[in-house]
């Protein structure tokens, strides 16, 4: 379940805070609403440039006419056949992160190519799991040097996502992960100017730090996506409050155990995958738990010492109150504001945006 309003709250803040910041270009990150209706929401505030996280994710918003795209993931040999159909038909962004990847595309692409395809080099700034270490400065530029000097590629500059940001504890970690990915790209940058490849470009795209700051210095361009739904794991890293969770899973109650203060949902790590968070008191948590409203917001604030603890596949079971144990009967729904939205939302498949959703 999507409560618009929230959503539309969320994403007018975010394309507002890089409204301020003079030449920084805003490309949303399309995989965690995954909609073509919501992509229009995007476009009606102007958004004309995305993000996605894969082939076929390229494909489906190229099909809703969706023309400038970046697919975030490193080049995948072979997927070559509909990059070459997404090439012909979209302005396209693909990412590398070696001499080899981009000799592969000299060969295999451009050949196939009436216009150029803008490629990124893939940049590791802390994460660690993919992209050139941002130290190697001797292969960021030989792989540089390799798209410039080949036939239908534009090297358009250097790209990161700063991945270790969730695992951050505070707004002020937050910043500081900014601050040291900003000059760290910014370092590369120089490097490759003072060697000969000018007009690089720097885009970033984590949606804790780009809530976190105020304004995106030292980028050209934002590509944060998690901050059009929030969840859980952003209100514990503290890149969001509550009350901007914007998507919850409805989920039946099927079975009640007041006796040990626990009811079972059908809903499971076949619907809210098995991302969780750990509390202060050192719990495990698959999700909060609220109840639904009749308006807006579609429902109500997470209920106290109530929570998913544990899922099997089809399974959750709610850890809560003796009181609220008592209170709630098989058949109710109780909403479940995911641990992470782009997980919940891909396995749900299908957002719903209801006038009314209790009984």
């Amino acid at each position: 379940m999507v409560d618009k309003e929230k959503a539309l709250k969320n994403i007018t803040r975010i394309k507002e805070k890089i409204a301020k910041s003079p030449g920084v270009r805003f490309r949303p990150h399309f995989k965690t609403h995954q909609s073509a209706q919501i992509g229009e929401w995007f476009r009606e505030m102007g958004v004309s440039a995305i993000t996605v996280s894969s082939v076929d994710m390229a494909l489906f918003f190229a099909q809703h006419g969706w023309t400038d795209i970046t697919i975030s993931i490193l080049v995948n040999p072979l997927e070559i056949e509909p990059i070459i159909l997404l090439a012909e038909t979209v302005d396209l962004n693909l990412l590398v992160d070696s001499a080899e990847s981009t000799a592969f595309l000299a060969q295999h692409l451009t050949p196939k190519l009436t216009k150029s395809v803008k490629v990124w080099i893939k940049i590791d700034t802390g994460y660690h799991r993919t992209g050139i270490e941002y130290g190697r400065t001797a292969e960021i530029l030989s792989t540089a040097k390799e798209i410039k000097k080949s036939r239908g590629l534009h090297f358009q500059g250097l790209l990161t996502h700063s991945g270790h940001s969730y695992k951050a504890k505070s707004p002020g970690e937050l910043t500081a992960i900014y601050n040291d990915t900003v000059t760290k790209m910014t370092v590369v940058r120089e490097y490759l100017r003072e060697n000969g490849v000018t007009g690089v470009e720097i885009s970033i795209g984590d949606t804790p730090t780009c809530s976190a700051v105020d304004t995106f210095y030292g980028v050209d361009e934002v590509r944060c996506g998690n901050f059009v739904f929030y969840d859980v794991m952003q209100m514990a890293i503290g890149s969001c409050k509550e009350e901007d969770i914007a998507a919850a899973v409805a989920c039946p109650v099927i079975a009640c155990y007041p006796q040990r203060n626990e009811i079972v949902i059908y809903g499971g790590a076949v619907h809210l995958s098995k991302e969780f968070i750990t509390d202060e008191k050192g719990r495990k948590i698959y999700g909060l738990a609220a109840l639904p409203n009749e308006s807006s917001p579609r429902w109500g604030p997470s209920l106290n010492d109530t929570y998913v603890s544990a899922l099997s596949q089809e399974h959750g079971i709610i850890r809560t109150t003796e009181a609220f144990s008592r209170r709630v009967r098989v058949g109710d729904i109780v909403m479940i504001l995911p641990v992470h939205s782009c997980l919940a939302a891909d396995l749900m498949r299908h957002n719903l945006l209801p006038t009314n959703y209790t009984n």
